[in-house]
């Protein structure tokens, strides 16, 4: 079966045609995510990222649902009060950007239009002083984290904190990559971060985001070796009652086989982040052999026991740079070294 960006978008609309014939409660919908791309796929795999804004609280707030191993829909559903305030909207680093440039797939009323006009009123949301409010926001939300894993007993450490850890790095990076454009997503995080902090004048800050991660104290043969344990405790883990939502049976294809891609690809630490992530939220449900395969690596990142520490010192040097980096934009553009972040 060919399949391809139209044919994609084309059962994006379908799905939503029928999703809001039989729910009266749907406003609006719209496509985002990767399908935005000319080219979406990584390792002959998508996901379609659909957003339903509905009137009232939704009964669930996310679903998976599978069209073939290697696609599935991805929905999310919105309240439509989430976007009453147009001026909080242009400030939001992930919905902003979410509601700027999507695809409109479904309105039953006029919600679409003037949610986007207000978003693009006086064409500067991409201009220093919003751009920089954004990614101070994400910036904030990685040090608040960051925060809390200064208090916290190395020896005891585990999926929890290393996710946590994980968490701020995440902010982190997506608040150098917001300098020129939109958040990049975790199938793509350090694949594309390169440019980003190119883009920035900072190349140097993804040498130093692959070194976080402790990319530097392993080979390519041990994250071949890696890639038979983290899909056994992926299967593992999507069966369990209280795992991360994105451990998931629709999408070990997902991410199996971008990983793959980045693996065999002119980049192939990228892989690390997809890989650790879903591996380390798999691990806080799983137990025994599974669990022990996944400390034993972490281990050799440097991301348990005393090496935590090094690696919480290290992210707090990496977002003092990024701050020194917005200030000197700030600077240049005569603006407010303190902007507020909204926080």
């Amino acid at each position: 079966m060919r399949v391809t960006r139209e044919s994609l978008i084309r059962i994006a609309k379908e799905t939503v045609q029928e999703r809001a014939y039989n729910d009266t409660d749907i406003v609006a919908a719209y496509l985002t995510g990767s399908l935005l791309n000319i080219d979406p796929m990584l390792g002959g795999t998508a996901d379609i990222d659909i957003v339903f804004v509905h009137k009232n609280k939704p009964k669930q707030f996310r679903e998976y649902v599978k069209l073939t191993p290697d696609f599935h829909l991805d929905i999310s559903r919105r309240m439509r009060d989430e976007f009453k305030s147009p001026r909080e909207l242009r400030g939001d680093p992930w919905l902003g950007y979410e509601m700027y440039d999507p695809i409109l797939l479904y309105e039953r009323e006029k919600f679409f239009d003037f949610v986007q006009a207000s978003l693009r009123a006086g064409f500067d949301f991409e201009q220093p002083p919003l751009m920089l409010q954004r990614c101070r926001k994400m910036l904030s939300h990685g040090r608040g984290i960051w925060m809390d894993l200064t208090e916290m007993d190395e020896a005891s450490i585990g999926p929890k904190e290393v996710r946590k850890y994980m968490k701020s790095l995440f902010h982190a990076v997506n608040a150098v990559a917001e300098l020129s454009g939109p958040p990049i997503q975790e199938r793509r995080l350090l694949l594309e971060f390169p440019a980003r902090a190119e883009a920035a004048g900072r190349p140097g800050m993804a040498a130093a985001a692959f070194g976080l991660l402790g990319a530097n104290r392993v080979d390519l043969e041990k994250l071949l070796l890696w890639f038979s344990d983290w899909k056994s405790a992926f299967n593992l883990a999507s069966e369990k009652p209280g795992v991360d939502f994105r451990i998931h049976p629709v999408r070990v294809n997902y991410y199996e086989k971008a990983i793959k891609a980045m693996l065999e690809g002119d980049v192939p630490f990228a892989a690390l982040w997809p890989l650790l992530s879903t591996w380390t939220s798999a691990a806080e449900v799983l137990e025994g052999d599974h669990f022990n395969f996944w400390q034993k690596s972490v281990s050799d990142l440097g991301l348990l026991g005393s090496g935590f520490k090094e690696r919480v010192e290290g992210l707090d040097h990496f977002l003092d740079d990024i701050e020194i980096v917005f200030e000197e934009i700030a600077r240049e553009n005569g603006l407010d070294s303190d902007l507020p972040t909204g926080l």
